[in-house]
């Protein structure tokens, strides 16, 4: 390999590592996780075939440096970095094998988290869940870093773009990282709408339908910006 095609393939890899980085601060700036829980990944395509860059096994967000990138291919076999990855490796790849998810954010959520204690599906409480695809399902518990908690996972997932992890946390995908922790965030923001609606002494939340999901499913298909033609 010439040093030009070198450096052409490890740009992109340079600059997804920078993204995550800053995704993975953000969650705990943000409070979505505390000390190293929680992790993120990135797919990028390289001339050699895609990598997965993960956040590395205990180390705190705010010392990862350029040179502590980590990555896999999609067998879960370590291709860059001396760092151990993530011990969610296997939610992460299972997500970005069975889904065209370029990112994925894990997070330990304390209001999405308390929710998964007490439900099988977040209810209906906002029209946003629309924009995970419907109603948040809660996987069921299984052990971290296991087959089985990542199988429980992609059930939950079906369909849609975020679910809950029973007593563990959330997780999304998205085609950025920015949209997966968009979609971490409105996860945990209508979860904390629940609790505080449900909280109440003798008061039952209204919840929406599913006729009144459906459409705001089809509303959102139309929304945001659009480039007007010149």
């Amino acid at each position: 390999m010439t040093q030009q095609r070198h450096e052409e393939q490890r740009e992109p890899v340079s600059r997804a590592w920078a993204e995550l980085v800053a995704t993975a601060r953000r969650t705990a700036t943000d409070g979505l996780v505390v000390g190293t829980s929680g992790n993120v990944s990135v797919r990028v395509a390289t001339g050699d075939g895609d990598i997965v860059l993960v956040t590395p096994s205990g180390v705190p967000y705010d010392r990862l440096a350029d040179e502590d990138a980590v990555g896999v291919d999609l067998d879960g076999r370590q291709v860059l970095g001396e760092l151990t990855p993530t011990s969610e490796l296997p939610l992460h790849l299972a997500v970005h094998r069975a889904t065209d998810a370029a990112a994925v954010v894990h997070t330990h959520a304390v209001h999405a988290t308390a929710v998964s204690t007490l439900v099988a599906e977040l209810p209906l409480i906002h029209y946003m869940a629309a924009a995970l695809g419907g109603p948040v399902r809660v996987a069921p518990y299984a052990l971290y870093g296991t087959d089985e908690l990542a199988e429980n996972m992609l059930r939950a997932l079906e369909d849609r773009t975020g679910c809950l992890l029973q007593n563990h946390g959330t997780v999304t995908y998205g085609a950025s990282l920015d949209q997966a922790y968009d979609r971490t965030a409105q996860l945990e923001w209508m979860c904390r709408l629940w609790l505080t609606a449900s909280s109440l002494p003798g008061r039952e939340p209204s919840l929406l339908s599913g006729p009144q999901l459906r459409d705001v499913a089809d509303k959102l298909r139309g929304y945001g910006q659009s480039r007007r033609p010149r």
